[in-house]
């Protein structure tokens, strides 16, 4: 059997449904403060038309980054006129007798509605600016690698001639000092004596010789020193 090409959208019968009672409402009300015959069928048009293109509008500042505080604002007008119309018509309100200060607002509607419609469709969109690209980057300038006195390597930017100037060979950087032999360094003998006791303590302990690592960790001494120390204990 084929089925029908034809769906029935529960969201959209919804929103007509309340589209068709919210523009009665207006009707009525615009009926009731003495706007007859085509005028009266006019104001629920543009009550929601604002409201669509408010809308419109504020998604559209919003996609760019812009702000929306304009958009904001006519759509909280039109939605409050809707909304006042749809409270209006429930039985709160006599519609026999409409008071002057809701006949003066009906009757002002058309002029705020076609400020805010003007005010809508008029106003340039804002546009993104591209970057500007930088066509006086200057190339990075070449680094070396300079060697320091503890054994690491640190990178240093070689110095670039300014144009039209010969370039100056940089001096080449002495070799760091080799570290001074363990045999070389003085040792207290009282730490020599304590780092024997904890020798002693490491090895009943874990059944082998502590090493110069953890010698210096228990003493809290440098690793030349703690070389010199195990050398002497060994």
């Amino acid at each position: 059997m084929k089925r029908s090409p034809i769906r029935v959208d529960a969201v959209l019968v919804q929103a007509m449904i309340a589209g068709a009672l919210s523009f009665a409402h207006l009707h009525d009300l615009a009926a009731a403060a003495g706007q007859s015959g085509w005028k009266a069928w006019a104001y629920p048009v543009s009550v929601d038309l604002l409201l669509v293109a408010a809308w419109h509008r504020l998604r559209t500042l919003r996609a760019a980054g812009a702000s929306a505080r304009s958009a904001w604002t006519w759509f909280t007008v039109a939605l409050a006129a809707s909304l006042g119309a749809n409270v209006a018509t429930a039985g709160l309100l006599d519609l026999g007798d409409v008071p002057d200060w809701l006949r003066i607002l009906v009757a002002g509607w058309p002029a705020l509605a076609f400020l805010g419609g003007t005010l809508l469709v008029h106003t340039p969109a804002p546009t993104a600016v591209p970057p500007i690209a930088d066509t006086n980057t200057a190339e990075p300038a070449p680094v070396k690698a300079v060697i320091e006195r503890d054994g690491t390597t640190s990178l240093e930017p070689e110095p670039v001639p300014a144009p039209g100037l010969p370039a100056v060979k940089p001096e080449p950087t002495p070799a760091p000092d080799p570290a001074p032999a363990a045999s070389a360094v003085a040792v207290p003998p009282a730490l020599i004596s304590h780092a024997r006791k904890l020798a002693d303590d490491h090895q009943a302990r874990t059944g082998s010789p502590i090493d110069a690592d953890t010698l210096r960790a228990r003493l809290g001494v440098p690793p030349v020193m703690a070389d010199a120390i195990a050398a002497q204990i060994a």
